[in-house]
């Protein structure tokens, strides 16, 4: 396993001393390449496709805290993924399957990113994955595809079984 950060650590007696107990008490490796000392105070910090920064809070007007949310790089590669789930190559697949198998998709990584600040990259994910959608069942046919009347395409893709990201992901 590598560690990639450190909040804080000045003092190099201190640092010693947190090394020597990761490497030798619990088994781990440092990558003395990729570990570097970060103050999230004034940088931002790239860590297991969360980014960690101090941002304004808007309950406390003045003070800063510490964000947690989804990295652009794990937002980015969630977008591959639905990309792929939703190619031409998935032409054939009916799309009430298709749609399970990006439900599963996002579940698993809906739970994953449930926590902390995960608003707009779940907002992010959601539209990307309705215009993929109507991309896949315009293409899907010959004919023009147009939701039922008297529907949005949410409503339609919601009866056709898609459950768009929220807080809380079920583990259903």
């Amino acid at each position: 396993m590598t560690l990639s950060c450190w909040h804080d650590i000045r003092d190099n007696g201190l640092r010693q001393q947190i090394e020597d107990k990761l490497e030798k008490w619990l088994g781990l490796e440092i990558n003395r390449e990729k570990t570097r000392v970060v103050d999230v105070r004034e940088d931002r910090l790239d860590f297991l496709g969360y980014t960690f920064c101090y941002v304004n809070s808007r309950w406390y007007p003045g003070t800063k805290v510490l964000s947690m949310r989804p990295s652009e790089k794990a937002v980015q590669r969630q977008k591959e993924a639905l990309r792929y789930l939703t190619s031409p190559r998935m032409r054939t697949v009916p799309v009430t399957q298709l749609i399970g198998r990006i439900n599963r998709q996002l579940r698993g990584w809906g739970n994953y990113f449930g926590q902390g600040y995960w608003k707009d990259a779940f907002h992010e994910i959601n539209g990307h994955v309705q215009r993929r959608l109507l991309i896949h069942l315009r293409n899907k046919s010959q004919r023009p595809y147009r939701a039922p009347e008297g529907q949005t395409l949410y409503r339609h893709l919601q009866k056709l079984g898609w459950v768009h990201l929220r807080g809380r992901v079920s583990a259903e």
